[in-house]
């Protein structure tokens, strides 16, 4: 899995593990802050949710744009500095009011535009690492591998959001409202490690940093005839147009699903099921699956040999930690996120090596079909969470002791709903995520990765803004007929991706 790739790939990838797990411990109580620090109601907490969603998926088009011009490295560090800006004003408190709402609202301006600068270019070197032929058949396992090192940072962030409020509130006295702030604060310190990683490790990644050419230096070969070149953009409209409703669907996690966590999941759990609401177990089954493949494709005894010792003890930690555990096991809404990024990181192994027995056998599906396969999977998500929403009360709010509506916890749904809900949709998100990155590094003419690399995440950011969809009809309809609303998004976007797979495929 790991072997055979460029150095500069782990590198880069560390450095965007810490961006992410900062940005990720914000994410994780955000929708839940606006609601609860301005006194929004569902659908206003929900726009501005999704509209900066929409500005950290839109602005890497700027930053693409400037990266083909100034090059990627100094639009990566100058993507840090600003984010780092943006954190810090969301990090003070300062209350409720109009104020505090613009400032709020500036700080978003702030982390949208440093992500755009930072997150596609980054993306972008990783894929020009490829470029030398003798990585090129290691590209589809190597956006796998750094889409797993994100969601290491992802994993941990809502144990860290959870934990850090927790504790600002019995040992420094502050209020639900102000703890959020301390949550935040985490991205600080996530962005410093981040920059640190990136100096470090520089060596191994500078060749595809970019910028201005030194005389004598070639520049940027592009033989492809504007036909070609037309053909590869147009493919490449046609896999952004599909998934903008794939976002749509996914980014629900952190806006309806929540919604869904707080107030009708069960806010306990108990035995096995409370284990998974641990992160340090998350984390020692991750080490199980693998060990366990270390220990199957292991060729000397020594790797074997250590393969089954961290089997061994990870078994170990998790009887421990059961024998220890505490009868009932408080579940709050943002810890539910840990579980899309823990099978992202668990799952990663077993997709790489699917796919890698179908390459040999020759039958591995293209990116573009793989992309079609991940629409229909995230429709099966979202059966699952109609059928079981069938006769669930509309959710309700009543007046808070400022006037402004609270959400109310209405029912008790097991919490095993949403953990298979993530475990469908990570399915979704390996599929079509990591292979679609590589599509673009891949598919994208030379002269244009940086502002294709853009156009990903411009649909990304189309996708986003239609999150607040749920929002709206959030209270108004139904749960099941708000699920199915992406149950027909999902089966059109494949249905529309496998009436052009000729095209797609023909410029892979």
């Amino acid at each position: 899995m790991f072997e055979n790739q460029p150095k500069g790939l782990f590198a880069l990838a560390l450095a965007n593990t810490g961006e992410r797990f900062g940005y990720y411990t914000m994410l994780a109580v955000f929708a839940l802050f606006l609601r609860a620090n301005y006194g929004l109601d569902a659908g206003w907490a929900g726009e501005i949710y999704s509209d900066f969603l929409m500005l950290v998926y839109f602005f890497p088009l700027v930053g693409g744009w400037m990266a083909d011009k100034f090059g990627f490295g100094k639009m990566v560090t100058w993507g840090i500095m600003i984010m780092f800006a943006g954190y810090v004003l969301l990090s003070v408190p300062l209350g409720g009011d109009t104020f505090a709402l613009i400032v709020m609202l500036a700080a978003l301006l702030f982390i949208g535009f440093g992500t755009g600068m930072f997150k596609g270019n980054l993306q972008v070197m990783v894929g020009d690492l490829y470029n030398d032929p003798k990585y090129a058949d290691k590209r589809d396992a190597g956006f796998s591998i750094f889409y797993m090192a994100i969601n290491i940072g992802a994993l941990f962030a809502p144990t860290a959001a959870v934990k850090i409020m927790e504790w600002a509130q019995q040992n420094l006295g502050v209020s639900v409202n102000d703890s959020y702030h301390f949550a935040f604060a985490v991205a600080c310190a996530s962005l410093i490690l981040s920059i640190a990683i990136y100096y470090m490790f520089r060596s191994t990644f500078r060749h595809v940093e970019g910028g201005k050419k030194k005389a004598g230096e070639a520049a940027v070969v592009d033989d492809l005839t504007p036909e070609q070149t037309k053909e590869r953009l147009i493919a490449l409209g046609l896999v952004f147009a599909v998934v903008i409703f794939f976002w749509m669907a996914f980014h629900q996690n952190g806006l309806s699903l929540t919604y869904f966590a707080d107030e009708f999941t069960a806010q306990s759990a108990t035995g096995v099921q409370g284990m998974a609401f641990n992160v340090w177990n998350l984390v020692a089954v991750i080490f199980i699956i693998y060990a366990g493949f270390s220990l199957y494709q292991g060729k000397t005894a020594k790797t074997k040999g250590i393969s089954a010792l961290v089997i061994v003890l990870a078994v170990a930690f998790l009887i421990f930690s059961y024998s220890v555990q505490e009868g009932v096991v408080k579940v709050s809404a943002p810890i539910f996120q840990q579980f899309n990024p823990f099978y992202v990181v668990a799952l990663t192994p077993v997709s790489l090596a699917l796919f890698g027995w179908l390459a040999s056998k020759g039958k591995e599906p293209s990116a573009p079909r793989k992309i079609a396969y991940g629409m229909l999977v995230a429709g099966v998500a979202f059966c699952l969470m109609a059928f079981f929403s069938f006769g669930l009360p509309l959710p309700q709010t009543v007046p808070g002791a400022d006037g402004n509506p609270v959400a109310v916890h209405v029912a008790d749904v097991s919490p095993n709903l949403l953990i298979g809900t993530y475990l469908i949709l990570t399915f979704a998100e390996l599929l079509l995520s990591p292979m679609g990155i590589s599509f673009v590094s891949k598919v994208a003419p030379p002269k244009y990765k940086g502002a294709c690399m853009g156009g990903w995440f411009v649909s990304t950011a189309l996708g986003n803004k239609l999150v607040s969809v749920s929002a709206y009809l959030w209270g108004g309809l139904p749960l099941w007929l708000v699920w199915s609303v992406f149950i027909v998004l999902c089966l059109l976007s494949a249905a529309f991706m496998f009436s052009v797979m000729k095209r797609l495929e023909k410029v892979c």
